[in-house]
């Protein structure tokens, strides 16, 4: 780590208006520069809960992109994602004005200069492992500060966030690969769950996919990778010759969670699926070469809550009765550990009702085949249409959710497959699908959470 720390009181006086606040990352960047000590706004094109956590810290901003509202002074720093067009009326303005213009990936990096970080990185499981780092930390009373793509819920309340500036020494963040700002990241302890090419329009390949890995982790003090041959094999191919290495042993998976041994140690968790084991084991790890010690930290997650949107049960559909469970999964690899997980916890006689929105044309295009055949896995499929996020449905002709339909339908040998492009419709097809013992798989990285919500507000 060759940068020179910046010091906390360089925060001060400094005027940060972030485009996009009301998103996962950027809203818990907000809030840690809030408590830095920085003067925040910000702007987002509609409401959401992290939106709504920003305004109760008193920070000012405002649903609707505007140039009017980039605050007067030429010392405001505009803060933006990989989300936001370059056409965006704030950032227009504030070329025009010669602002200073930070991505949030610097902006993040800015903050691991700040403290002792652990990086957690990967394809998959990021937030959760990091969300588990996170617990585990807080549980032995170092306080951590923390940044998350998800929301950290406390067992306590069963009510959490995304981020928190804490006192202690360490801070854990999220750190992410999908535009190479995980390289903006100067982490003493830098994790890497897993590598699988998601990002198509960012990585031509999945070798190139590895060289930005192999440099992240290169970034880091120590390295943290999973203990597997695949794992093994990517090191000796990237030339990294020292890691420690993570996984577990003796599992045991339950309806209610997990048991099995880390370390030597046994470690119950209380959120389902093989996937959570392994991502409890990175955690874990990371956590004892943060100086914890095995025998007190492997004890921390028995009380683990889960992550926002990872796996988070919503509650029972009215009428049907099913369950409700609404993730983040929008990768054929994460729709299979999903619906896996689900498995564990269906009633005898109940069925998985997968729902999925696919996200972003490029991947759907590119993955609609993969996507039918993990969607093949639950027992009847609900396929919604394409959540655009930055990119746009003309740019794409002919790519929409009805591809990754076909394709469920070809692989699923007969079990039911519907086409319901939007809310309305899945919500009067899974009116005549789901019964009381079904598990009801809300899935995608958009706003399909929403009908999650609506199926059980109903």
């Amino acid at each position: 780590m060759s940068a020179v720390p910046h010091d906390r009181r360089d925060w001060t006086g400094r005027r940060l208006h972030f485009v996009g606040i009301g998103g996962a990352g950027m809203s818990g960047l907000a809030l840690i520069a809030d408590a830095l000590g920085a003067t925040v706004t910000g702007s987002d094109r509609a409401g959401s809960p992290y939106l709504e956590r920003v305004l109760a810290a008193g920070i000012a901003a405002v649903i609707g992109h505007d140039a009017a509202n980039v605050p007067a002074g030429d010392d405001v720093e505009l803060v933006v994602s990989t989300a936001i067009g370059g056409v965006n009326p704030e950032r227009v303005v504030a070329r025009e004005r010669g602002l200073r213009e930070i991505h949030r990936g610097a902006l993040l990096g800015e903050l691991s200069r700040l403290r002792r970080t652990i990086a957690i990185a990967g394809t998959h499981g990021k937030t959760t492992t990091a969300s588990m780092a996170a617990h585990a930390l807080l549980a032995l009373g170092w306080d951590p500060g923390y940044v998350i793509g998800g929301e950290l819920r406390r067992p306590e309340t069963g009510r959490g966030t995304n981020a928190a500036p804490g006192t202690g020494d360490w801070l854990v963040v999220e750190a992410d690969e999908s535009d190479r700002s995980f390289l903006e990241l100067a982490p003493e302890i830098a994790v890497v769950t897993n590598i699988e090419l998601d990002h198509h329009t960012t990585y031509a390949s999945h070798a190139e996919l590895e060289v930005a890995f192999a440099e992240f982790l290169r970034n880091g003090l120590r390295c943290v990778v999973a203990d597997t041959p695949q794992a093994e094999a990517f090191l000796d191919r990237v030339g990294i010759e020292e890691a420690a290495f993570f996984g577990a042993s003796e599992i045991e998976l339950h309806p209610d969670g997990s048991r099995f041994v880390w370390a030597g140690r046994p470690v119950a968790l209380s959120v389902p699926g093989a996937h959570n084991v392994a991502n409890a084991a990175a955690a874990l790890t990371a956590c004892v070469i943060a100086g914890a010690r095995p025998r007190e930290v492997a004890a921390t997650l028995a009380d683990f809550a889960g992550a926002g949107r990872r796996f988070e049960r919503l509650g029972r559909a009215a009428g049907s009765g099913a369950l409700v469970v609404d993730d983040y999964a929008h990768h054929p690899t994460e729709l299979r550990a999903t619906i896996s997980a689900a498995r564990t916890v269906v009633r005898p006689g109940g069925r998985i009702v997968a729902v999925f929105q696919p996200h972003l044309f490029s991947r759907t295009q590119l993955l609609a085949r993969e996507f039918g055949a993990a969607l093949a896995q639950a027992d009847a499929a609900v396929v919604l249409d394409v959540y655009p996020s930055r990119e746009r449905a003309g740019d794409f002709p002919g790519v929409t959710g009805l591809l990754v339909a076909e394709a469920a339908a070809d692989a699923g040998r007969g079990r039911p497959v519907a086409w319901a492009p939007g809310f309305d419709a899945a919500e009067r097809v899974l009116g005549g699908l789901l019964g009381p013992d079904d598990v009801c798989l809300v899935m995608g990285a958009g706003d399909v959470d929403e009908l999650g919500r609506r199926l059980v507000r109903r």
